[in-house]
């Protein structure tokens, strides 16, 4: 090839040549909407569309901190979607916000709920509290009564046509009362009023879309005001309170009696209160009231004791039945393993709370099957003692299989060599067990154990569906029963309190639940470091 004829074929169309390579690198700089970019397109909307959903509820409550939180998270989605060089960033910040959602902020919460006053009785702010007690009205005695004709304008203002008991005619507006002249008032062929100035009269469909205004509107008078009493009636009513803005107490307008701010709510000199109170800091009372209060003290002492007995005596015999079944089944000779394996997991394969509620009708003093195969009557949840023992059994039988499979996998990860040269030595089966196989099982398991344990701790279904955590302890200040464990007890008080819901003690029991599972964790992942080491 000469030289003359090498620039021709370079401006060809044949392969490999600079025109075709152009029109390649053309079309991969073309969009190609596959599968993927379509999903990935979806999942953005639904995540935009969930913040444009959320916004107009956000900013009317004001809550600002949320309100940026949910942005920046959103743009920072965005951003790692969009761009084709943040990889790992697809990645980690949706890892990281779904983190924060769902376990560092349920932490945060929790620690700050525990450090206030938060309950059923105690809900709201000073404001909100202030404001519903200054709303609190009663009828004034000896008082007008008003024939009542609900009005309403273009602009969505209510105003009450009112006729007192001398045939007087009033209008009500949130401005005040006035009194009227016969041309303002429009009535109909039957004298019944239809409008009065730019107020026409509402219908009863009207009237009822607007019950929630016509509960809030209220004709002011130099003290109180006049609200409906029904459709067509209205009276006047004077508040209950009054709030002192430069002392902050709350006064009885009747009594006189003065109510100051204390810890939370409206109390007099002689310890009166008035409901509802307000959420305030209490420190670290909470967790003190645990160990100070005596009526709380004992009954938290023995949840805490038998919630240790659980756990510990739910991983024991768990393990030991599961180990001891795997020791069995794994035996070379033994026939029909797979049946007899396959017929073990069923436990673990059925809905824990469908077969502890099983259990629950089995175990029923007077009903249950296992009474009636016994001929007995045995008070199988009703005792503390016995109703104990009933857990554990249940919750072997719940647990066992888990403890089996996994043992049954580290036995046959175990080499077979090691057990033949014990063997050799002269080592007996228990011996070998003992020595080589127990030691080497642990190592592999004790992190599940671990596991098992920190489970355990917080086993609620079980505890709960059985036996709620009855029967009660005789003088307990909360609701804790001999069969409560700490979960349970926390959510008892959270939500069964006869007094009201506590949800700050609650928060400050859960607290503690997380200091102990945390630190017996790392204490005992320490100890299988350890013994991972001796063996390696």
């Amino acid at each position: 090839m000469n030289e003359k004829e090498a620039p021709e074929k370079a401006g060809t169309g044949s392969s490999g040549s600079p025109s075709t390579g152009r029109r390649e690198a053309e079309s991969s700089r073309r969009p190609s909407f596959t599968l993927g970019l379509v999903l990935k397109l979806l999942f953005l909307a639904a995540v935009n569309g969930l913040l444009l959903a959320g916004l107009p509820a956000m900013l009317e409550q004001e809550w600002w901190s949320g309100l940026v939180v949910v942005v920046i998270a959103t743009a920072l989605i965005d951003w790692a979607f969009l761009t084709k060089r943040s990889l790992p960033a697809k990645y980690l910040i949706p890892g990281t916000i779904f983190a924060l959602l769902f376990q560092i902020v349920p932490i945060l919460y929790s620690g700050y709920v525990s450090v206030t006053n938060f309950s059923i009785s105690h809900r709201l702010t000073q404001d909100q509290v202030i404001d519903q007690l200054s709303r609190r009205t009663s009828n004034v005695q000896g008082a007008t009564r008003y024939q009542l004709t609900i009005l309403g304008n273009e602009s969505g203002d209510l105003a009450f046509f009112l006729i007192d008991e001398a045939d007087m005619p009033y209008l009500g507006t949130a401005e005040g009362l006035e009194g009227l002249t016969e041309d303002r008032i429009i009535t109909d062929a039957d004298g019944r009023v239809t409008a009065v100035d730019e107020f026409a009269a509402l219908g009863i469909g009207e009237v009822s879309d607007r019950q929630a205004e016509l509960a809030d509107f209220a004709v002011p008078l130099e003290q109180g005001g006049i609200r409906a009493t029904t459709i067509n009636s209205a009276a006047a009513y004077q508040p209950l309170y009054i709030h002192e803005d430069s002392t902050g107490n709350m006064v009885d307008i009747e009594t006189g009696t003065v109510y100051m701010p204390v810890d939370g709510r409206f109390t007099s000199s002689d310890g009166e209160n008035l409901g509802p109170g307000w959420r305030v800091f209490v420190g670290l009372d909470n967790f003190s009231r645990v160990f100070t209060s005596e009526a709380i003290r004992g009954p938290f002492m023995r949840v805490l004791i038998w919630n240790y007995v659980f756990a510990i005596g739910s991983v024991a015999l768990t393990f030991a039945v599961g180990l001891g079944l795997a020791l069995a089944l794994n035996h070379p000779g033994m026939r029909g393993q797979k049946v007899y394996r396959a017929l073990l997991i069923i436990p673990y394969a059925l809905p824990s709370f469908m077969t502890a509620l099983l259990w629950a009708g089995m175990l029923n003093q007077q009903f249950g099957v296992i009474n009636d195969i016994l001929n007995a009557d045995i008070p199988w949840l009703r005792d503390p003692t016995i109703a104990k023992a009933s857990i554990l059994l249940v919750n072997t039988w719940l647990g066992f299989p888990y403890m089996f499979l996994i043992s049954t996998g580290a036995l046959q990860a175990i080499p077979g060599e090691l057990k033949e040269a014990s063997w050799v030595d002269g080592a007996s089966p228990w011996q070998g067990f003992r020595a080589i196989t127990f030691p080497m099982l642990m190592v592999a398991l004790a992190p599940l154990l671990i596991a098992s344990f920190a489970f355990n701790f917080n086993n609620f279904n079980i505890v709960y569906l059985l036996t709620q955590g009855r029967p009660a302890i005789e003088g307990a200040a909360t609701p804790a029963g001999h069969t409560d464990i700490l979960i349970s007890y926390t959510y008892r008080l959270a939500f069964e309190s006869g007094s009201g819901a506590d949800w700050g003690f609650a928060s400050a029991i859960s607290i503690l639940i997380f200091v102990m599972v945390a630190t017996i964790s790392a204490i005992s992942f320490r100890q299988t470091r350890a013994l991972e080491e001796v063996w390696n």
